[in-house]
């Protein structure tokens, strides 16, 4: 159509191609196979297709070609090669196995990557933005992504990375823009989402620079469609004269922005996946599935108990003796005298027959393992930190809505084996935690302990900044899917007495 200029946009695929659940092979509306039947549907001459990051790891198949293929083209960049890409832009977990496996993914891919708040080895990475020209409409097209990727990913993995503020970036790039090349639409494509409700204006989460897509609609003008993700929240819309869109992820939907020139309206659509899977795209990756499947059948060992998490809410009140498993596997690792660790959203337990696909189905998380050395305050701090998960309606005991909108943070919600502890949900937050005892004996503020880790929380992540501060022990760089598996095949079987040392009361 002369008259409309559309982009199609796909954002956090995370590694999900196939449209099936890799914990129990059950089709799902998900993956890229499904999206691409639409994007084939809906391009035409006026159409531009992009990827706003975070593709290359997730899910179960990345991950067995991680372990096992590494050397090989990722399945993630032959699909996209196939789509016909215009531009990439970059997300945090695609840095998260370093940049020889980035740049060999761009290289395959062979479409330009758009990111413009990074540098490398003293260069920018991405155009500081692309022009495109439809008859005689010019349309601006930048790229930014989360300026918080070091305080995530191991710093080797990004040596001679350095990002740049994104809104700066941003406000820079569109000053840039009006001053120099005057087109009729700005394109932003960023891999972060909002830090702000976009109703009332309120912090929804720590204002730290991780999301500041509220600051970048409210503060700069001159930006039309702001394409946004990292949370994989399903929303869109207008605000502050700005058309703002995000998908959900693992492929999920598909992000559909219509400029119609002659009327100046733009408008954004969210597209399920909810059409059949392109069967050409997979079948060039099928032989890759195939063995990843076998994989995930691969028997480990057997389990005593009950290791099954069937009410994702139980499992947190009365702490699935899965976490009880993963903390005591950390702790003997590492001598650590503490272990914490936090249950994914979607986590299955295993059976009484482990197999690989329980393990990478319970412990969904790309971390490594670190030992920190804290003492009895910031313990303290830890426990109320996760004892803000819950609430109390209707006389129950509740997970709070801070940790349930506008997206779930189950994952920010730790478990600590090695003490005892009692959780008042009726106490003000920051007084919750109570009865705090190691080896029967009262924590005390200068008591010290070292604290098995995951990478991820050891850098602070989801309000846990104090952590990042406290001095490491020790940096095991392995994988703690890898810790667990090898543990599970080393022993066989899996028997201990449950432990109960978590309480929650009203």
């Amino acid at each position: 159509m002369a008259n409309r200029i559309r982009i199609l946009a796909t954002s956090d695929i995370h590694g999900h191609i196939f449209p099936h659940n890799y914990a129990d092979g059950i089709p799902r509306e998900l993956g890229l196979a499904r999206l691409n039947t639409l994007i084939q549907a809906l391009k035409d001459q006026n159409t531009l297709v992009i990827d706003n990051g975070d593709v290359l790891e997730g899910s179960a198949l990345l991950y067995h070609h991680s372990r096992y293929h590494c050397d090989d083209i990722s399945p993630a960049s032959i699909v996209m090669k196939k789509i016909g890409y215009d531009y990439v832009n970059l997300g945090n977990h695609d840095f998260d196995h370093g940049m020889k496996a980035l740049e060999k993914h761009l290289e395959y891919v062979d479409v330009p990557c758009i990111t413009s708040n990074m540098d490398y080895r003293n260069k920018h990475f991405g155009p500081t933005y692309v022009i495109r020209q439809f008859g005689n409409i010019k349309v601006a097209i930048f790229g930014l992504t989360t300026q918080n990727i070091p305080r995530w990913v191991n710093a080797s993995a990004i040596k001679g990375c350095r990002f740049r503020s994104a809104f700066d970036t941003a406000k820079r790039t569109v000053e840039l823009l009006k001053d120099m090349e005057r087109p009729d639409y700005i394109i932003c494509v960023y891999h972060g989402g909002f830090e702000r409700d976009l109703a009332g204006g309120y912090p929804t989460e720590t204002l730290n620079g991780e999301n500041e897509g509220y600051r970048i609609l409210k503060e700069i003008n001159g930006i039309d469609v702001l394409i946004t993700g990292h949370q994989h929240r399903s929303m869109c819309g207008t605000k502050f004269n700005t058309v703002y869109i995000q998908t959900a992820g693992c492929g999920k939907e598909l992000a559909c922005i219509d400029i119609y020139t002659d009327t100046h309206t733009i408008e954004p659509r969210l597209l399920k996946a909810d059409v059949d899977a392109d069967e050409e795209l997979l079948d060039l990756i099928r032989k890759q599935e195939e063995e990843c499947q076998n994989w995930l059948d691969e028997p480990l060992g057997t389990c005593d108990g009950d290791f099954l998490i069937t009410d994702p809410l139980d499992a947190r009140v009365h702490k699935s003796q899965v976490v009880t498993f993963i903390n005591n596997v950390q702790m003997e690792m590492t001598g650590a005298q503490l272990s914490m660790t936090a249950l994914h959203p979607s986590a299955v337990g295993f059976h009484h027959q482990i197999s690989m696909r329980d393990l990478v189905n319970t412990y969904l998380f790309p971390n490594t393992l670190i030992v920190k050395k804290i003492n009895g305050r910031i313990l303290r701090q830890l426990l109320e930190n996760s004892a803000a998960f819950w609430s109390i309606r209707n006389d129950a005991v509740v997970v709070s809505p801070a940790f349930d909108k506008p997206a779930p943070k189950y994952y920010n919600y730790d478990m600590i084996d090695g003490v005892e502890y009692t959780i008042k949900v009726s106490n003000d937050i920051g007084e919750r935690v109570v009865d705090l005892t190691y080896q029967n004996q009262p924590v005390t503020d200068d008591m010290e302990f070292t604290l098995a880790i995951n990478s991820y929380r050891a850098a602070g992540k989801g309000g846990y900044d104090f952590i990042s501060r406290c001095p490491m022990v020790n940096d095991i760089r392995k994988s703690i899917i890898d810790i667990l598996a090898d543990y599970i095949r080393e022993h066989q079987h899996i028997s201990f007495e449950p432990v109960n040392n978590i309480h929650i009361i009203r």
